[in-house]
């Protein structure tokens, strides 16, 4: 999401693993988040959740609401009062929609982009925001973007449902900063496939150990490639010497550049 509003993460965005994703805005009804959510995981549909909340909401005509639900069925809901240009699209795992817009385009673009991309869900994302604002975006303007992704036991360590969890509060391009911010959480969090990882050899082994050096920390190579990438936050992208994450070998590579 991204909006003329400070800090949009804290207010839209909702999200449980096999339960469902809502969104809810313009005049937003916070308490959307946690009830849509029980709903979905009693098994009511997306639709059926959209139904219930603005049905029981004395506010709903100035509402707005998306809904997902864990089999990817999804509902979207625009209030009577909410501002022009305000409207919302659905399709297969996805439902789009903002208020006090430019245009209809800008809705367009996010769910027409979402349809066409594959590839990480998070990065698909941040696109689906990008080309919004190119559409034409909030009316208003630009002050707060956020990034909601969420995994059973996906997150931190496998311990944690948060996959990606980002917030700009405030800035002048908030989606622009939303990647970039997002390029250094994936650099620390993302996964590279295991075949991907290159294999040290005696001459990457010998590269490794002198970069290494370069930035104090000398010695045995696995001990003080494991004490550099606990330093830096990369110890989830290290198993040992044998191979290394190309992640994390053009990090260290920076760093000594």
């Amino acid at each position: 999401m991204q909006s003329k509003f400070l800090s949009v993460g804290s207010v839209v965005p909702w999200a449980e693993p096999h339960v469902g994703a809502i969104a809810t805005q313009a005049y937003a009804n916070p308490r959307y988040g946690p009830h849509g959510l029980a709903l979905l995981r009693e098994g009511l549909s997306a639709q059926e959740v959209v139904d219930k909340l603005t049905g029981e909401d004395e506010g709903r005509d100035h509402r707005q609401l998306g809904v997902v639900d864990g089999q990817g069925n999804a509902a979207t809901y625009t209030g009577t009062e909410c501002m022009d240009w305000a409207g919302g699209r659905t399709g297969t795992n996805y439902a789009a929609q903002g208020n006090i817009l430019v245009n209809k385009e800008t809705v367009d673009a996010m769910a027409e982009t979402f349809e066409s991309t594959s590839g990480l869900l998070a990065s698909r994302l941040i696109d689906c925001l990008a080309a919004a604002q190119e559409a034409g975006g909030d009316s208003r303007g630009q002050q707060s973007s956020a990034l909601l992704v969420v995994q059973r036991d996906g997150g931190y360590a496998g311990m944690s449902d948060v996959v990606v969890e980002l917030r700009v509060e405030d800035h002048e391009r908030p989606i622009e900063e939303l990647r970039r911010v997002y390029t250094l959480h994936d650099e620390i969090f993302g996964v590279t496939p295991r075949d991907k990882w290159l294999p040290v050899d005696h001459e990457l082994a010998t590269e490794l150990q002198e970069r290494l050096a370069t930035l104090g920390y000398e010695g045995e190579l696995e001990e003080s490639f494991t004490r550099w990438t606990g330093k830096e936050n990369l110890e989830d992208r290290v198993d040992g010497v044998e191979q290394i994450d190309p992640v994390v070998l053009e990090a260290l590579r920076q760093r000594t550049a």
